[in-house]
């Protein structure tokens, strides 16, 4: 009979350092190892806490309750390519929505939430933030690399220019808001910062933006965090005092007992259903209150 494999919150906090921080993957395999009791465990663990592409989409790339097409429009300093989803069936132009995705680039996962929500009634686009660099490649750690080397100004310019592309898109209302996770929760709330114009900003575990630029923030915010989530966590009370001290409006939701990326069902380890799916239903709840 084979061994049962445990994963303990260590092992979790560990690759949330790997993947956000500074050591590669020798290191991680090393610690994981001393974690797990072997180099063979650590093997068979990696797979069931990092995001799997391989695994089935929700919905379908050829689902054909959507119209789905790759764009180009003009970013900071050179074009920028975006995944564009909207209903077939829309009577009337819809709310738009820009999907960031994480630090692993715009990739099927990202893809598959972007039809996701557009099932929900919005136009969607989830825009490649690796343009600049060529495009997301198929290597995650390379992705994670060149998200790394990205221009920080020009980054939140291109989301800047999503969102704009979005508010004067065929089929749409004239309205634009961000969903973002991990790495695109934090950009969310950054185009938050630098577009007056975005209707609402959805934060999935993002860092948020430092006190200072609060005030500048003209959209209602819904921010989800994971309970586990110590990195991400310790930002939030000094957020949320600038954002009472500013009279913004904002959602601010803890699920407990839960990790880091809780919503990306490609991680086995770190996907939480419930939350997840509750989550979700706040998302798609505020965006049509916000956006509708």
């Amino acid at each position: 009979m084979s061994e049962r494999i445990v994963i303990t919150q260590d092992m979790i906090r560990l690759y949330d350092e790997y993947t956000h921080l500074t050591f590669d993957r020798r290191g991680f395999m090393e610690k994981l190892g001393k974690l797990a009791g072997s180099s063979a465990a650590a093997a068979a663990i990696v797979p069931l806490i990092e995001a799997g592409q391989a695994r089935a989409a929700v919905v379908d790339a050829a689902d054909d309750r959507l119209d789905t097409s790759t764009v180009e429009f003009p970013g900071d300093g050179g074009a920028l390519k975006g995944y564009l989803v909207r209903p077939k069936l829309a009577a009337a132009p819809l709310p738009a929505v820009m999907v960031i995705h994480e630090n692993r680039g715009l990739n099927g996962h990202i893809e598959d939430v972007a039809r996701r929500l557009s099932l929900e009634g919005f136009l969607v686009l989830a825009p490649d933030f690796l343009s600049p660099a060529g495009g997301t490649p198929a290597n995650e750690d390379k992705a994670r690399e060149m998200i790394s080397a990205l221009d920080r100004v020009k980054t939140v310019n291109n989301a800047v220019a999503s969102a704009q592309y979005l508010r004067g898109a065929d089929g749409g209302n004239g309205k634009s808001g961000s969903v973002g996770f991990c790495w695109g929760g934090g950009l969310s709330l950054q185009t938050a910062v630098a577009d007056p114009g975005l209707g609402a900003a959805v934060s999935y575990y993002g860092a948020q933006p430092v006190a200072e630029t609060v005030e500048a923030i003209k959209a209602p915010l819904l921010l989800h965090y994971a309970g586990l989530d110590d990195r991400v966590n310790a930002g939030i009370p000094v957020f949320e005092a600038a954002l009472k001290a500013a009279g913004k409006t904002y959602e601010l939701y803890v699920y407990p007992g839960v990790n880091h990326a809780f919503n990306n069902d490609t991680s086995a380890a770190r996907y939480d259903k419930a939350a997840a799916d509750l989550a979700w239903s706040r998302t798609v709840g505020f965006l049509k209150t916000h956006l509708g």
